[in-house]
Parts: structure tokens; sequence; C-alpha cells
């Protein structure tokens, strides 16, 4: 998969491409089911299969500033390529690119650069300067360059109707079963794991703690994978502010059952399967103890693993 993020190092792409435009925060399933429409129109015509994504996120120019998103930008490119896009162009979005006209987004952009013949959105696309551009506008504009414009429609699953904003929402409230359901996949955080207070350790339990650039880290205590080169393993994940120690930063600290290894600097990436419990404050480090004994029981039930 080729990737660009400056108009002077693209191709000519001469062969004619397909492009999917959106932000595709998270890649959930209404965005899958773009991608996998992408891709194989692309094959069915011998063109390119070409996603033009924006970073940063067109909210944080144009809005508070203060969205948060559901994947870094490295994470977001890694789920492209497991859908087989050929070529991924990260348009850096500044004011100045917020203020293009939506006849020279088309021009200049979709024809002239990227050799546009088909053109794949959301039905809720909107472009060009101050979102004044709907599929309309693309379809009215584009139609004497003999561009093709397909719409897909929006994704619901059990009433709930698919967006970035709901699983943001979601996952920022701890409902992770409804957020990985609508991802259609578990959500998952990375970063690189880094040293903490040792209280884990002091307690029985080492724990990984992880620095993570996500945005978003929803509090409480989960069922959770570990990958670690490539290897999954069992977890049990806890987020907060560690209230019974009243610690004032928030801690991502991870609990890999029947592991001993020394994992200090490695990447890793925590997957959240499911939710346990809110972070709780007790009376007692032993208090605490205990909790966590039985949040450990109840992981090893999950995970179908016996006692060592």
């Amino acid at each position: 998969m080729q990737i660009f993020s400056n108009f002077n190092d693209l191709s000519k792409f001469e062969q004619g491409s397909v492009v999917a435009i959106g932000n595709f925060d998270g890649v959930h399933l209404g965005h899958q089911k773009i991608l996998n429409f992408l891709v194989n129109k692309a094959s069915e015509k011998d063109l390119i299969s070409l996603v033009l994504t924006f970073s940063p996120h067109p909210g944080k120019i144009t809005g508070k500033g203060q969205i948060k998103l559901l994947q870094t930008l490295e994470q977001k490119i890694e789920s492209f390529q497991a859908f087989g896009v050929q070529v991924v162009f990260t348009l850096p979005f500044t004011r100045k690119f917020a203020n293009l006209s939506t006849e020279d987004f088309i021009d200049k952009i979709l024809i002239k650069t990227l050799n546009a013949r088909s053109v794949i959105v959301g039905n809720n696309f909107r472009f060009g300067k101050n979102r004044t551009g709907d599929i309309s506008t693309l379809k009215s504009q584009t139609a004497p360059n003999n561009l093709k414009i397909y719409t897909i429609p929006s994704v619901s699953v059990n009433t709930m109707t698919i967006s970035s904003s709901l699983i943001r929402r979601l996952i920022l409230k701890g409902n992770i079963k409804n957020a990985n359901l609508l991802l259609g996949k578990p959500y998952e955080i990375q970063g690189e794991v880094i040293t903490g207070h040792s209280r884990g350790t002091t307690l029985g339990f080492p724990t990984a703690n992880v620095n993570t650039e996500n945005d978003i880290t929803p509090f409480g205590v989960f069922l959770t994978s570990i990958i670690l080169n490539n290897r999954e393993f069992p977890s049990l994940t806890n987020i907060g502010k560690c209230p019974t120690f009243q610690q004032k930063n928030i801690n991502i600290e991870s609990h890999i059952l029947d592991f001993k290894s020394d994992i200090y600097r490695k990447k890793i990436k925590i997957i959240f399967l499911k939710r346990l419990r809110d972070e709780i404050k007790f009376e007692s480090p032993a208090k605490l103890f205990k909790q966590i004994q039985k949040d450990l029981q109840t992981a090893r039930k999950y995970f179908n693993l016996t006692y060592s």
C-alpha cells in the first residue's frame, strides 16, 4: 500500500482511480461498507483504489478543537491496509484548505491530482468552504467530467445508526459492548510500556503501565487482550486515577495473566473485550487486593484459563 501526505510526492495515477473520501475515524461498520465497495469497484474497473482522508481531523481546525478521535493516524492507516486499499492520501487539513471552494476541490484535487474516475462517499458527505457542498453539489459539478458518484447509505445496528461520534460517546461512557458492536471489532488503543508506581507488584499483581497517544481511554476495569510482538495475551486492564491511593493523574495498567517477561519500553496494543466494573475507592489496599482477586477469577473464567 502506498501512503502519501504531500501533493508533491503523489504519483500521477495515469491508470485512473476510484476515490473514497472521508475522515474514517474508527473505521466502523459504515466505513467498512465504503471500503469494501471501493476495493471491489476499483478491481472491477481495473483502477486504483484510493482513500482520501484528512489529518488533522477537520473538526480540530474548523471546530473548537476539542474533538477526541477513536484512532491515531497510524491505526487508521493499518485499517485501510487490512481492507486491501492500494493508496492512501492523507491530505493536510489547514485553514487555507478549509476555505477551498467546492469547484476547486473537485477540479484541483479529484480530477487533476487524483485522476478520479469514480468517487465514493457516505450519505452525509459535506465538503468545500463552510461545508457548503453536499452530494447534490458533488454530482452536478462532476457531471461535465463524467465522474461517477456512488453514495453509500448509513448502517444501523439494533436501531443505532452508526457514526464515529456515537461510538466516541459510548466508549467514554464505558459502553464497550455497544461500541464494539458498531465498530465491528473490539476497540483498541496502543502505546509504550513505561515505569509506574509498582503498586500492582506490591499487591501481587504486576501491571504494565502504558503511555498512549490515543485520545479516548474509558475509565473502569476491563477484560482485555494485549498484543505484543504479534502475539495475543489475556489480560485485565484498569484505567483511572487509582482513587484508593488518591492519585491525580490517569493511569492505564494492564495485568497480563500468567505472564512474567519484562516488557518495559515495548510497544503493545490493548484490545477492549468487556467492561467489568467502575473504578472504586476502597477503604484500604487490603480490600482492593480482595477485589482484584475476584476480578482475576472472572478473567480466568472468561478466557477459560485453569489455575497454574
